[in-house]
């Protein structure tokens, strides 16, 4: 993201990184697991943040979230951001799953 933005917006890039994870994401009260259920969901009830949803769904499970409760997150948010928002982000987490296992030889 950053290298993408440098010749166009390389401050806007450097805000990206410190801000959140600089200021937000190293604060006490919650931890990395607890950050990424909230952020999870957040982004699929916005409904059109995919490339950022997929970013996070990598996250959650690099920080011990299980596809079961990633797809659980999704589906919760049906009740409050609508279905085509909970539709977007089971098709994102598909897709990051399927690369996932690709990447990996096919084990999940």
């Amino acid at each position: 993201m950053v290298a993408a933005l440098a010749d166009i917006a390389p401050d806007f890039a450097r805000y990206l990184i410190e801000f959140p994870f600089g200021d937000i994401y190293s604060r006490p009260g919650l931890d990395m697991r607890a950050r990424e259920i909230a952020t999870i969901a957040a982004l699929t009830a916005l409904g059109h943040a995919t490339p950022q949803l997929k970013v996070h769904l990598e996250a959650g499970l690099n920080v011990g979230l299980s596809r079961l409760e990633i797809t659980e997150i999704i589906m919760q948010m049906a009740v409050y951001a609508g279905f085509p928002a909970a539709l977007n982000g089971l098709f994102a987490a598909k897709e990051v799953f399927a690369q996932r296992d690709a990447a990996s030889g096919g084990e999940p």
